[in-house]
C-alpha cells in the first residue's frame, strides 16, 4: 500500500500534522501547568475589570474606570483611524509623486526621486523621532502659534483646525440608513439589474426626505485663542500629528514607485492612440491609462497597505496610544501577558486578512475575464 506514491504521500503529510498539533498540544499544556504552579492567572476574565489605565488621546469616549475590553477597543480605534489616514493621504501622494517622477521637466522630477529614494531608504522609526523632534525646536509656543490658513493654526502642540459639527435627530437619521442600505441592495443584486435605475431614484428619494424631514444641522467649529489655549475646532496633538506625516511620508515613496512601474506597463501605443483623439496628458492618464494600470498596481498596493498596518506600531515610539501600545500597558497591570499576546496576534491578524480580502475582491471586479 506504501509502495503507491499518492498514499505516501498522504501518509507522511498526515504524520506532520499529527506532529505539529503534538507539539502545539504539548507546549501549550506545559505552559498552562508552570503558569498554575506559580500562582499566575490564566483566562480571560480580566477583561471585564476596571482597567484603571490612561488613554491620553482617544477617538471614541473612554474614561479609566472602563473594563479592559473597552480600552482594547479604543486602542484598536485609534490604529484603525491612524492607519485610514495613512493609507488615503499616501495613496493620493503616491499616484502624484508617481506620476511626476516621469515628467519631462527635471526639476520635478528630480524633486520627486529625491522624496521617493529618502523615503525608501530610510527606517520609518529614525523618521518618525527626526520629526517629532521638530515640535519644539522649528513651531512656536501656542501664544505664537503659526496661521498658514485661515482657522488653521501650528504650534509646539500641534496643529488645530476648524471641525464639522453635525446634529440629525433620530428619524431622520433612521431615513437616510435606510436609503443607504436600498442604495446598496440595488448595487449588490444582479438579479435586480433592470430595476437598478428605479432604484436609484428610490434611493435618492429617500435620500432627500431624509434630510428634508430631519433636524439636520451642519456648522464649522473654528478654534478660538482664550487665555493659554485653543478652544472649539480640531487638535492634532504632536504625537498624532508625528505618526501621521512621517508614516505618510514613508508609505508614499514606495506607493509611488508602484504607481511609476504601474504607469510604465501600459504600452506607449496607447498614449499614441490618446494623442490622435485629441485628450490631453491628464485625460490620457485619468481615461487610459490610470484604468489599465490598476490591475498591475492593485497586488502590491495591498501589500504597502499592510505594511501600513504593520508599522502603526512605531506610535510608541513617539508616545501615541495605538492598539500594541494600551496592550503593552494592559499586559503590564494586568499580568495576563498570554492572553495579551493571543490578542495582540489575532487583532493584526484580522486586519490584515480584511486588507487582503478587500484588495483581492477588488482585483476581481477589476480582472479582464477571457471567455
Amino acid at each position: 500500500m506504501l509502495s503507491d506514491a499518492r498514499t505516501r504521500s498522504i501518509v507522511i503529510q498526515c504524520g506532520l500534522v499529527a506532529a505539529v498539533i503534538g507539539a502545539a498540544a504539548l507546549l501549550v499544556t506545559t505552559t498552562f501547568a508552570n503558569l498554575q504552579m506559580r500562582g499566575i492567572p490564566i483566562g480571560f476574565d480580566f477583561l471585564t475589570t476596571p482597567s484603571r489605565i490612561v488613554i491620553s488621546e482617544a477617538i471614541l469616549s473612554y474614561k479609566s474606570r472602563d473594563p479592559y475590553y473597552w480600552a482594547i477597543v479604543v486602542g484598536l480605534a485609534n490604529t484603525i483611524f491612524i492607519s485610514a489616514l495613512v493609507i488615503a493621504f499616501s495613496s493620493v501622494l503616491g499616484l502624484i509623486v508617481g506620476v511626476t517622477r516621469l515628467s519631462s521637466n527635471p526639476l520635478a522630477a528630480g524633486t520627486c526621486r529625491v522624496w521617493v529614494e529618502i523615503a525608501r531608504n530610510s527606517p520609518p522609526i529614525v523618521l518618525l523621532i527626526f520629526l517629532y523632534s521638530l515640535w519644539w525646536k522649528v513651531l512656536p509656543p501656542v501664544g505664537d502659534a503659526l496661521n498658514p490658513l485661515p482657522g488653521v493654526f501650528a504650534s509646539m502642540r500641534g496643529f488645530v483646525i476648524p471641525a464639522a459639527r453635525f446634529e440629525i435627530d433620530g428619524a431622520g437619521a433612521a431615513l437616510i440608513l435606510a436609503a443607504m442600505l436600498l442604495g446598496l441592495v440595488a448595487w449588490r443584486a444582479s438579479s435586480l439589474r433592470r430595476f437598478r435605475s428605479e432604484m436609484a431614484w428610490g434611493t435618492a428619494a429617500l435620500l432627500l426626505l431624509g434630510l428634508w424631514s430631519a433636524d439636520f444641522a451642519v456648522s464649522l467649529d473654528w478654534p478660538v485663542f482664550t487665555g493659554s489655549n485653543f478652544r472649539g475646532g480640531l487638535e492634532l496633538t504632536p504625537e498624532l500629528s508625528t505618526i501621521l506625516i512621517g508614516l505618510t511620508i514613508y508609505t508614499t515613496g514606495f506607493i509611488a514607485e508602484i504607481v511609476r512601474g504601474g504607469v510604465l506597463s501600459v504600452g506607449t501605443g496607447q498614449w499614441d492612440a490618446g494623442r490622435s483623439l485629441g485628450l490631453s496628458r491628464t485625460q490620457i492618464l485619468r481615461l487610459i491609462v490610470i484604468p489599465q494600470m490598476l490591475r498591475v498596481i492593485i497586488p502590491p498596493l495591498n501589500s504597502q497597505y499592510i505594511n501600513v498596518v504593520k508599522n502603526s506600531t512605531l506610535a510608541i515610539a513617539v508616545g501615541y496610544p495605538d492598539f500594541l501600545a494600551v496592550m503593552n500597558t494592559i499586559i503590564s497591570k494586568s499580568s495576563h501577558s498570554i492572553e495579551g499576546v493571543f490578542i495582540i496576534l489575532g487583532v493584526y491578524l484580522a486586519l490584515n486578512l480584511t486588507l487582503s480580502s478587500a484588495a483581492n475582491w477588488y482585483n476581481r471586479r477589476i480582472a479582464i475575464v477571457e471567455r
